[in-house]
């Protein structure tokens, strides 16, 4: 049975990767990104799917997404907040319209998301919400005080929804991404050796892949096919739960 799957930041990387696998499932996907020609361009790709305008850190955005949503298909079943991004700096530099950027996007969108599709979940007692966090959620790591915070946070914000929602027939978890093959990866790399006074390939070995078992990137696909899973009838029992996907970490 096809579903209607919401994943924000569905343009490229992670999210593409989980929009992709949606609609390999048979699903629709509605591609949220505050770039709407990129959403528009990856959902002509993907076929099943369309592209829609939606800045996560607003509401007023993010209720008329909704809305043209269920105008366009009536209902939504399945939302992936995956919309994210990253800002090095130490704490005593960090600037705070950077901070509160990142703050919004990866801790008030996904609430905001949430939010605003329990009311359709809870009317037909079905529904996934599925965040985004990192192996950042449970550990820290130097310069990325936002993007931790906002991963850590995140965590506790999906714990309360299930539990509220645990009646509901509504499943609310969290997959925490260990390091991907992403251009979020590689754009901070540079960041970080000038930090450390290093080179890009000992930034990578000391922040990146230090502390991972695998001692290897992850592909997004990875990532996605985690996500399919726990939006499926065969994880209706888990819910409130913290699924790592690191290569060991």
């Amino acid at each position: 049975m096809s579903r209607i799957v919401v994943v924000t930041g569905a343009a490229q990387g992670i999210g593409f990767a989980i929009a992709k696998a949606f609609v390999a499932n048979g699903d629709f996907v509605a591609v949220g990104d505050l770039n709407f020609e990129a959403a528009e361009a990856a959902a002509s790709i993907l076929g099943n799917a369309k592209g829609y305008k939606l800045d996560v850190t607003n509401e007023d955005s993010v209720v008329e997404f909704y809305k043209n949503l269920l105008s366009d298909k009536g209902t939504v079943d399945v939302v992936v907040n995956n919309a994210g991004l990253q800002f090095i700096s130490s704490v005593e530099d960090f600037p705070i319209e950077k901070w509160n950027l990142l703050i919004n996007v990866m801790l008030t969108g996904p609430f905001l998301m949430s939010k605003h599709a329990l009311p359709e979940m809870k009317k037909k007692k079905w529904g996934r919400i599925i965040h985004i966090s990192s192996a950042h959620g449970k550990m820290p790591d130097a310069y990325k005080s936002a993007y931790c915070a906002a991963k850590y946070g995140i965590l506790g914000l999906s714990a309360v929804t299930a539990l509220e929602t645990a009646k509901d027939g509504i499943t609310v978890n969290s997959v925490l991404p260990g390091p991907v093959r992403t251009d979020l990866i590689e754009k901070q790399l540079p960041k970080l050796a000038e930090r450390d006074g290093s080179t890009v390939e000992e930034a990578m070995n000391h922040h990146i892949l230090g502390k991972q078992w695998m001692k290897r990137l992850l592909e997004p696909e990875e990532i996605a096919d985690s996500i399919v899973f726990l939006a499926s009838d065969k994880a209706a029992a888990i819910t409130g739960e913290e699924l790592m996907v690191t290569g060991g970490m």
